[in-house]
């Protein structure tokens, strides 16, 4: 198969539809593929990408079956900017203590082998619960809530957190900052009399991912990364803030 060649228009055709798609950054695996980069790479280096992860809920097959009928499966509605991550078409009401509830909160799919809802700090104070911040899946001894589907509820023991910022990356990304899984990194977002410094940010390294930070609706706010002009990420303690 003869290699796809990408002229300066498709190039830039493909950067606005990154920036429009949510998150500042660009990226796109059929342009790394057909250059020999890893996943997610331009011109040779990794093209950093910075989402807001709004509120959103993960189910296991059996909570699938039980909010929304027997038989039913998560329907892909919108790919994510991970390779077989999607927002479903489901979406479930959320109900905290005395009543509280998030009407419409969005189903990721694929499936779970543990149900979790992740939340930022304001919509635990709308529903009144205490969620402790956590990174995905790490949910022994987090509060619960009962999900509302069309077909039924669940009633969740635990499994509400508010998700730690993280930074996906491949194993070639890793090699490029000098990081390896489990590592913390700064994130520094630039901009107009906002810039903010994130730290603690984990990453989450594999074979397969794109270079993408996740953070919450709360802190995509507060440093206004909807207008920011630059974005930084560096390995902890390296120095470079001097």
């Amino acid at each position: 198969m003869n290699a796809i060649e990408f002229d300066r228009a498709q190039i830039e055709a493909l950067v606005r539809q990154a920036i429009r798609s949510g998150g500042l950054g660009s990226g796109n695996a059929a342009l790394g593929a057909a250059t020999g980069n890893p996943p997610g790479w331009v011109d040779g280096k990794p093209n950093l990408r910075v989402s807001i992860s709004a509120r959103h809920v993960h189910l296991t097959d059996e909570h699938v079956e039980t909010l929304f009928g027997r038989g039913a499966t998560l329907e892909p509605e919108k790919d994510l900017y991970q390779d077989g991550f999607y927002a479903a078409k489901q979406t479930v009401m959320v109900v905290g203590p005395r009543r509280r509830m998030l009407p419409s909160v969005r189903v990721l799919g694929p499936t779970r082998s543990a149900s979790q809802v992740e939340l930022a700090f304001t919509d635990s104070i709308s529903l009144g619960i205490d969620a402790p911040v956590r990174h995905s899946g790490h949910i022994d001894g987090t509060p619960g809530c009962v999900l509302v589907g069309p077909a039924g509820s669940v009633q969740l023991e635990q499994g509400v957190i508010r998700a730690a910022r993280h930074v996906h990356m491949n194993f070639a990304d890793a090699a490029h900052y000098g990081v390896e899984n489990g590592d913390m990194m700064r994130l520094k977002i630039t901009s107009h009399e906002c810039t903010t410094v994130f730290e603690d940010v984990l990453v989450r390294a594999d074979e397969a991912a794109k270079l993408e930070v996740h953070i919450d609706t709360d802190e995509g706010n507060a440093c206004h990364l909807d207008g920011a002009s630059k974005v930084e990420l560096t390995k902890s303690g390296c120095g470079c803030e001097k």
